[in-house]
């Protein structure tokens, strides 16, 4: 199963959510971390990376004594990454997304590809969990294929592969949620994680994935979450307490289940709740 862990916004409680689940699961795991931008299931789990790769990306590499100036390349590129004058040529390799249409364009021949690195995977284990994650290098905007480098790294003999996403609902999110079997909504019973769970349940439904609701810090604010919920037919499978003592053990970076065991048994009601909805 591939369980994707994903939130309209930022700071919910996704990678809480994604790590205490795999401590509980007393099965085969994977972590993977597709929060390229900022990963942070590694810090939480004290990982010991015993593999790093690099993420690359296909970039032009422009012979200047076979140009003729004729800008097809420049008129081409829908980011606007090369600019071409009398002078030369000007490329800027952030913008560029590798579709190597400026190579098809120029008539000359004058283009050819080559690899740029962009990040790094990172391979490691902790407390018997398979863990991977992905690092965009600062700098770097194209984050989509350092995601797709973490998701390739999955291991087909594992039961169970946890995505813990990134935040949002653009890109990074929807090729981190893309292939899985279940996708659990972290959010806040606020109206700001009201709004940003809608925008989530429209992006979620439109890829057609099963998915339910977790409500973090249960009691901070009003009703709305559940009632939205409720109009949409949209399961709430677990409510995490705005606890206290939740909140000091995050802040020393150590997950609530190691020290508050009575939680194992929720998540792994909770994802025996997930096998019975997949099942029906």
């Amino acid at each position: 199963m591939f369980l994707a862990v994903a939130s309209g916004k930022g700071g919910t409680g996704k990678t809480t959510v994604a790590v205490n689940l795999a401590l509980s699961l007393e099965t085969q795991v994977q972590l993977l971390d597709c929060d390229a931008d900022e990963p942070n299931v590694h810090t939480l789990l004290s990982l010991d990376v015993t593999e790093t790769k690099p993420v690359t990306t296909m970039v032009p590499r422009f012979d200047e004594s076979k140009c003729k100036r004729t800008k097809e390349c420049a008129k081409f590129c829908p980011n606007n990454a090369i600019f071409v004058s009398e002078k030369g040529i000007t490329f800027f390799p952030e913008l560029c997304y590798g579709c190597a249409g400026c190579v098809i364009a120029c008539p000359n021949e004058a283009i050819v590809e080559e690899n740029r690195q962009i990040g790094v995977t990172h391979h490691g284990q902790a407390h018997g969990i398979d863990v991977v994650y992905g690092q965009l290098d600062v700098g770097e905007a194209l984050v989509v294929p350092v995601i797709k480098a973490v998701k390739a790294a999955a291991q087909k003999d594992k039961e169970i592969t946890i995505l813990d996403c990134p935040p949002g609902v653009s890109c990074p999110l929807v090729e981190s949620v893309h292939g899985s079997d279940f996708c659990l909504l972290v959010t806040e019973p606020t109206p700001f994680g009201l709004h940003d769970l809608k925008l989530a349940v429209e992006v979620i439904r439109r890829l057609g994935i099963p998915h339910g609701v977790i409500v973090n810090r249960a009691g901070i604010g009003d009703q709305e979450v559940y009632s939205y919920c409720e109009e949409e037919k949209i399961p709430i499978l677990l409510e995490i307490p705005n606890s206290r003592d939740i909140a000091e053990l995050f802040s020393e970076g150590i997950p609530f289940v190691t020290r508050m065991p009575e939680w194992k048994a929720k998540f792994q009601n909770l994802f025996h709740e997930i096998q019975r909805r997949l099942t029906q």
